[in-house]
């Protein structure tokens, strides 16, 4: 309605679900020649990895059209309606999340700090693999509540000793993803290449594109969605406070400060 028109149909739907996640399209913020690459590779190494593992959701739409909430890209996955989860699942969500800097990483052998909200989304999924769920045998099966950090804000349920145990596991578990997306990439880099040059081409591509690029996902079709129902399933998300992990775990808490980043 605010564009004027009097029905809406599924472009109007699809425009409406890329600002509830990354924002509206900013023609006027540019990028080098160098930097859409980049952006390119980015997003596509999580498009990439996503359709190439079993126990990842489907990629919908790639953009790296900037946005107006500072993002120079995003990859559309399916809002997730799974609350229970296994470990091999939340270590491909891992390596999902880390498509992207290990996208840069061998194509153009040198990182960027696009991946900043990666990280932290895989940091946060190996410590709650170990201090919620129960599921690394050296930790044993505990479980921990969150608790507040600051001066004088709560007591940490565990002994020093157990932290740096799970410091060095969260280490070796994400440092088993990024190898495993590696390896992924690395094998596949023709494919990576195809999806980066279908993105330079096109600047947005959608699940359709990504197909007819690479054939069907190895695992079986992947689950879609209409953009309407994808509009409610994020908004009905974000009502809960939900982000990648099922809804016993708090919501993650954003700095307030803005950086750039790709989503």
């Amino acid at each position: 309605a605010r564009e004027g028109y009097k029905s809406i149909d599924t472009i109007s739907f699809e425009c409406a679900v890329e600002r509830v996640i990354a924002g509206a399209a900013k023609r006027n913020k540019i990028l080098s020649q160098e930097e859409r690459r980049v952006v390119a590779f980015h997003e596509s190494g999580h498009a990439l990895v996503g359709w190439l593992l079993e126990h990842t959701e489907a990629v919908l739409k790639v953009s790296i059209a900037p946005r107006t909430n500072a993002a120079l890209g995003f990859a559309q996955i399916l809002p997730k309606d799974q609350y229970l989860l296994t470990k091999d699942q939340l270590f491909e969500r891992m390596c999902m999340a880390l498509g992207g800097r290990v996208a840069e990483a061998i194509t153009f052998n040198k990182v960027t700090t696009g991946a900043q909200d990666d990280l932290r989304k895989v940091t946060r999924i190996a410590y709650s693999m170990m201090k919620q769920y129960g599921m690394m045998p050296s930790i044993g099966h505990l479980s921990f509540l969150e608790t507040e950090s600051g001066p004088g804000i709560g007591r940490r349920p565990f002994s020093q000793g157990l932290q740096q145990v799970m410091d060095h596991e969260a280490k070796l578990l994400i440092a088993q993803a990024y190898r495993r997306t590696e390896k992924l990439l690395m094998d596949n880099r023709d494919k990576l290449k195809m999806l980066a040059d279908a993105l330079l081409e096109k600047e947005v591509i959608n699940y359709e594109d990504i197909e007819a690029l690479l054939g069907p996902p190895p695992h079986g079709p992947k689950k879609t969605i209409s953009p309407q129902s994808w509009i409610e399933a994020e908004r009905d998300k974000q009502d809960r406070g939900e982000e990648e992990l099922p809804p016993q775990l708090p919501p993650y808490k954003e700095e307030q400060e803005p950086h750039l980043s790709y989503v």
